[in-house]
């Protein structure tokens, strides 16, 4: 008995590949898990499968080749895969503005007397005023 194997192209509206599941004589094939083996009245059936079944000029949903054919093809895919370069995945850090972010004009209660506490008295506890050197 001759063998074929199948896989449902990969998900992507974009393309008009919209099917993500498709099940025929109890063999449920998913989008993206690979190649199934099934018998060549099954390969033949589904070789002629269309994305979309009300429109006769969708896109074909199946690959069907023989296992010689399927591992060209995949070796193929690994290698118009481009492969991953740092650069693409490097973290990008934005510079922040030098200057203080602006303080709002609405303060809490609890903010004032934070304020209050922390700020330094203008006088000193001797009684003198701090004088400022002239220039």
């Amino acid at each position: 008995m001759k063998t074929l194997f199948v896989r449902l192209k990969n998900y992507d509206p974009r393309r008009g590949h919209v099917l993500q599941r498709y099940t025929y004589k109890g063999i449920k094939f998913q989008a993206g898990k690979g190649w199934y083996r099934a018998s060549e009245e099954v390969g033949e059936y589904l070789r002629n499968v269309l994305q979309r079944a009300d429109d006769p000029h969708s896109l074909l949903a199946f690959d069907v080749c023989t296992e010689a054919e399927a591992r060209a093809r995949d070796k193929k895919e690994a290698e118009d895969k481009q492969p991953d370069r740092p650069a693409d995945n490097a973290r990008v850090a934005v510079a922040r503005d030098e200057q203080p972010p602006a303080q709002s004009k609405k303060r809490s209660k609890s903010s004032r007397a934070t304020e209050a506490r922390t700020k330094p008295a203008d006088d000193d506890k001797s009684g003198k005023k701090e004088t400022q050197p002239k220039v």
